[in-house]
């Protein structure tokens, strides 16, 4: 562990990802965390951690950026006492609230609310960011289908403002680089030591575009948006037949709900399912 990233998200977490990784390093961001290490992690959420459980996690990582790393950035400096920190944060508060607010809103539509409820893979992925959340913010997000979610705005603010407060007054001076990301390479690469690229300082997830670059590109996402497509084709099927066995049904047959059920019951008993 080379390099930890403990600015809060929103604050130029995937920018940096994608600096670090220009520059050589082997980065876990949220993704490589959730993928690699998600079990680990809910493990540290819900009964804690030590000095040991983080060092196994990351002794073949370089930098560590985003949820849920930048908020356990201590405990990860006791694990690798000679890694860097790099710390940004944005020009004021509520400006931070409007990208977090920007963020949460462009993963908050019909289509991403049913991948978690139509996708396992899904399903997985939000309990580990319910889990997450609460852990970070100290409150449950209220996940909404048709109606939009709920975020406990004084708290995020209150945990946006604790956090840097903490970074800044606890981390080690002689490791802490406080950027500006306006200032490009320069003063990143001094800090870690390593020659500029010749490339362009990066700009990621501009206007909260890392859900749909997911979508587009990230083999889990992919994944995710198959088994939602089935699932669904699934459920409007059943709904087709079940609506055609209702206007078609003998008067004088047994219920259609008496027929279903036996029907889903034979089903799921040649399938196996819940042996």
């Amino acid at each position: 562990m080379k390099v930890i990233f403990a600015g809060f998200s929103k604050c130029g977490t995937k920018t940096i990802a994608q600096a670090l990784r220009n520059l050589g390093y082997n980065v876990y961001d949220f993704m490589e965390n959730y993928e690699f290490l998600g079990d680990k992690w809910m493990k540290i959420f819900q009964e804690g951690g030590t000095k040991e459980d983080f060092y196994e996690m990351y002794k073949d990582v370089d930098a560590v950026t985003d949820m849920p790393c930048f908020y356990f950035w201590k405990q990860i400096l006791e694990a690798f006492p000679d890694a860097k920190i790099v710390f940004a944060q944005r020009g004021s508060e509520d400006e931070w609230w409007r990208s977090f607010q920007g963020q949460m809103d462009a993963g908050d539509n019909l289509f991403m609310q049913l991948m978690r409820w139509l996708s396992p893979t899904s399903a997985k992925m939000h309990k580990f960011g319910y889990v997450m959340f609460r852990t970070v913010f100290g409150f449950n997000y209220d996940y909404g289908l048709i109606r939009k979610s709920k975020v406990n705005e004084m708290l995020c603010r209150h945990t946006y403002n604790s956090h840097n407060a903490y970074v800044l007054n606890s981390a080690p001076k002689d490791q802490l680089l406080f950027l500006d990301f306006k200032e490009g390479w320069a003063p990143l690469c001094k800090f870690l030591d390593v020659p500029i690229p010749d490339k362009p300082f990066p700009h990621r997830n501009k206007k909260g575009s890392i859900n749909q670059e997911l979508l587009d590109t990230h083999p889990l996402f992919k994944r995710i948006q198959i088994e939602t497509v089935a699932s669904g084709s699934l459920v409007v099927c059943f709904t087709a037949y079940t609506v055609y066995k209702y206007f078609t049904w003998p008067s004088d047959s047994p219920s259609i709900y008496s027929y279903l059920t036996a029907s889903a019951g034979e089903g799921i008993t040649k399938l196996g399912l819940f042996e």
